[in-house]
């Protein structure tokens, strides 16, 4: 064989070789998503909003990306099944908005890179080392419902002046610290906070609401958790019916039927949350990935409600609202 034909069988090769090469489809990148409450049908409000802030950076679902959805329906045991079950796909970012799916993720993986969205204090709960500075395959949000605590009494107690006894309805199962929050605040404002318990996703509500009553409770809170999460209207409904102003951790809460709420703005933080993940799937480590916090907060009122209760919302109180449901 002469040098020229073996030149020639070598471009050959190569460029066949190339040819091939790029034409096999890029791989699309996987998002495992793990909620606490939705399911397949009903993924929720921030899930939609993960999408949009998706689409917004360029991604197209069964285009350019696929997004792998589990949804616990309150079962909070399954959770970490769940989360196993996507580090299994071997998913190429973890994103997870409750502290059991961080924490089980945390547990599951130190490779896969986790996208976290907490009401918690990251470096207190043991998820990262520092905010600036994660250290680990752990970044994202941390919205800081619980420093908000004492603002959010401040608030009732401007609602209802003559305020001595809160009622702080939370699940036995939710361990997030936020309690001690209020008891600290409620310390500080001279109020007496009620803890009423409940547990699962079928919760004696009512029974709550009775014994908060008897124990002349003046206003209601709601530590925010999955099982309760998907009790809002029930919960909303049982404050008016038992004359009791609410404030809660979110807004959907309040468009549901409750008071008022002071929180982030949820969805903004969820489309924040798609900028994280683009961010390591062009290459960035989590690491190396600031956690962000807050810097813009929501208050939100709903006058029908108020109207319900036969309670009239200082002036004062209105005009500091980012929304007023009429």
């Amino acid at each position: 064989m002469n040098r020229k034909l073996l030149w020639l069988l070598t471009v050959f090769f190569v460029a066949s070789g190339s040819l091939a090469e790029a034409q096999q489809p890029a791989k699309i990148p996987r998002i495992g998503y793990v909620s606490g409450t939705g399911d397949a049908s009903n993924q929720g409000p921030y899930v939609d909003a993960l999408r949009q802030g998706l689409r917004d950076l360029g991604y197209i679902e069964g285009k350019n990306l696929v997004i792998d959805y589990r949804g616990a329906e309150g079962k909070l045991d399954r959770i970490p099944s769940l989360v196993n079950d996507l580090v299994q796909l071997n998913v190429d970012v973890l994103v997870v908005p409750i502290p059991s799916a961080i924490h089980a993720a945390k547990h599951a993986t130190k490779t896969i890179p986790i996208v976290m969205v907490t009401g918690l204090d990251p470096v207190a709960d043991g998820l990262v080392h520092t905010f600036a500075h994660p250290g680990g395959n752990i970044t994202g949000l941390a919205t800081l419902s619980a420093q908000l605590s004492g603002k959010r009494l401040e608030l009732l107690k401007e609602v209802v002046p003559r305020l001595s006894r809160v009622g702080v309805l939370r699940d036995v199962d939710e361990r997030s610290g936020v309690f001690k929050e209020y008891e600290a605040a409620a310390n500080a404002l001279k109020i007496q906070i009620q803890l009423l318990e409940v547990r699962g996703l079928n919760p004696d509500l009512e029974g709550a609401f009775q014994t908060a009553v008897k124990g002349r409770a003046g206003a209601l809170i709601t530590v925010t958790n999955a099982n309760l999460f998907l009790q809002q209207k029930r919960i909303a409904n049982l404050a008016i019916k038992n004359r009791l102003p609410s404030l809660y951790q979110g807004s959907s809460w309040v468009e549901s039927g409750g008071l008022m709420s002071y929180s982030t703005d949820d969805l903004a933080i969820y489309r924040r949350a798609a900028v994280y993940v683009d961010k390591i799937l062009k290459g960035a480590k989590p690491a190396d990935l600031p956690v962000e916090q807050p810097t813009k907060f929501e208050f939100v009122i709903n006058l029908k409600t108020a109207k319900a209760l036969n309670l009239t919302i200082p002036q004062s109180v209105l005009f500091r609202a980012d929304k007023v449901i009429k």
